[in-house]
């Protein structure tokens, strides 16, 4: 026998649509990831010339960055809970088009609008909280969706595709909403940006159901037991959820980085003011290339290796090379090394998206929603702290050393994955109760 076949078992595909039809599925929650990046990173590309026009210090805009952040991470578990409960499909419209008509909403803010009311940075930090509260639910309800749709043996390359939208749309956004702001000023940009959005969400609304028309609520859990729910008590205290979102938490402080700050200090710190918008493309272009690309060889290193030892192979290996990258990328070197050591540097921190977000659904069981929630509210901790702490490191040590401070925040993420088993299920009672 070789060592493939003493591999532990995988899920087996069981009852699950057509590959055609699981490829539009997952084409249609690409989509919707990229737009959301897209909706979030515009804040930072107009970010300087907000600044400029209304006075607004570095560490303050910090603050309007995380509001957003800090009501996703808060409202995440919530959200996910009342995907479990309502599905997917409603409550990622009704959430959806709350986000596109605060992404409009954002023009408002300024002295003659919401800000002459509040002041100019309370408005701002407002929008984004209500913005971060409707985005919430997003990724938790495409994971049901997905775990309804797609087989297990393969989600975490759906999973990768997913998320890699999120690059799609982050190396869309400079480019794109930059010409906006160029042609119509930042206000109509974000009015043009909830358009798409809503377009978008009402495309989600039309097509998608809950599950596959003749699939039962059973089959999209095989070969599990069936569950009433897990109390989430039981999901809060499960020692390989905690660590897997422990690691996220450490991830999602690296990549934040990049979605706030990098066009800044590309622009500012390191003084490459016309390449900025192109140099910060090309780093989102390499997250969207890795994070699918990591995605599909977890699922070739589960069918290697089982459940267990197949999924960590991926974080650990990509997220010691990001610290490396970054740390390498930060110390000074000219224009081309910065950008491909940079980008090289996220890309291998995106690459771990799929094993992350496919081993919270299977630890889940019924409960996708709650755990994917619990998950990426610990990442969002990380991501909403990213922005903020960043500068005032920096304001002490140096951009350098904010960014040798989120290498070591990855390597400590990386170490959690040798304590991970991502073959664990959370279980609806103690194995004592069920028998």
């Amino acid at each position: 026998m070789n060592s493939a076949s003493a591999a532990p078992a995988v899920p087996i595909e069981r009852g699950y649509p057509a590959l055609s039809v699981q490829v539009r599925i997952v084409a249609l929650m690409f989509a919707l990831s990229a737009m959301s990046y897209f909706d979030r990173v515009v804040m930072s590309i107009a970010g300087p010339g907000i600044m400029r026009d209304f006075g607004i210090s570095e560490t303050r805009m910090g603050w309007i960055f995380s509001a957003a952040l800090f009501a996703y991470m808060v409202f995440m578990g919530p959200g996910g809970a009342l995907a479990d409960r309502f599905g997917g499909r409603m409550v990622l419209t009704i959430s959806g088009l709350g986000v596109a008509l605060f992404t409009g909403l954002t023009s408002i803010c300024g002295p003659t609008g919401l800000g002459a009311l509040l002041g100019v940075v309370p408005a701002f930090i407002l929008m984004r909280v209500a913005f971060g509260i409707c985005a919430a639910p997003l990724y938790p309800s495409t994971s049901r969706i997905a775990e309804a749709w797609i087989p297990p043996v393969q989600q975490a390359r759906a999973q990768a595709v997913i998320m890699s939208g999120a690059a799609v749309g982050s190396a869309t956004a400079p480019v794109l909403f930059s010409r906006l702001i160029g042609s119509f000023g930042w206000p109509i940009a974000f009015w043009v940006a909830g358009g798409m959005t809503t377009v978008l969400i009402l495309m989600w609304f039309l097509w998608i159901r809950d599950r596959p028309s003749g699939r039962s609520a059973a089959l999209s859990t095989e070969p599990r037991a069936p569950q009433a729910g897990i109390p989430w008590g039981r999901l809060l205290k499960d020692r390989n959820l905690l660590l897997l979102t422990g690691a996220y938490f450490m991830l999602n402080y690296f990549e934040y980085i990049f979605y706030y700050w990098i066009y800044y200090y590309f622009a500012e710190i390191r003084h490459m003011k016309e390449q900025s918008a192109m140099a910060t493309t090309w780093l989102f272009i390499t997250m969207a290339v890795m994070t699918p690309l990591g995605g599909w060889v977890t699922d070739l290193m589960v069918k290697r290796f089982g459940l267990r030892k197949g999924k960590r192979i991926v974080p650990i290996a990509a997220m010691a090379s990001s610290a490396v990258l970054l740390s390498v990328g930060a110390s000074g070197l000219g224009l081309f090394g910065t950008v491909a050591l940079l980008s090289l540097a996220v890309g291998c921190s995106m690459a771990p998206e799929g094993a992350f977000w496919s081993t919270a659904i299977h630890m889940g069981g019924r409960q996708v929603g709650a755990a994917c929630g619990i998950m990426n509210t610990g990442g969002n901790i990380g991501g909403a702290l990213a922005p903020i702490l960043t500068p005032l490191i920096a304001s002490r040590f140096g951009w350098a050393g904010g960014l040798y401070f989120a290498c070591g925040l990855v390597l400590l993420g990386m170490l959690a994955w040798f304590f991970i088993d991502a073959s664990h299920v959370v279980e609806e009672q103690p194995a004592e109760a069920a028998r």
